[in-house]
């Protein structure tokens, strides 16, 4: 059975086919996906890599975690399943109060 791994603390230049590879010294990854920030086209600086079974996972995990890669230190651990989020309104929210001078008169202090 497949076992999904969270690695964070990766090098912003990291691309899924560096992490796979490295990865793959500890056995058969299925996929390995490096998280993008879709503002600035990125690395956020994690990603997932999926192994195989769950020994090759455990000897990722043995393998990589606390150690170097590319000049930062990876975590790495079993992921956990993404908790719900409440459901995002947009805007800035609240009132702001209106006006200049935050709503309390004349930004001249009339």
């Amino acid at each position: 059975m497949a076992k999904k791994l969270f690695v964070g603390g990766l090098p912003y230049s990291t691309t899924d086919a560096e992490l796979q590879e490295a990865f793959a010294q500890a056995g058969a990854v299925d996929s390995a996906v490096i998280i993008m920030d879709k503002m600035l086209n990125r690395s956020k600086g994690f990603g997932f890599v999926e192994m195989a079974n769950d020994e090759d996972a455990q000897k990722a995990i043995d393998m990589w975690n606390g150690k170097e890669f590319g000049g930062r230190t990876l975590t790495v651990n079993e992921a956990r399943p993404m908790e719900a989020r409440p459901p995002r309104n947009g805007g800035f929210g609240g009132n702001r109060g209106g006006g200049y001078g935050g709503g309390r008169g004349d930004s001249r202090g009339w």
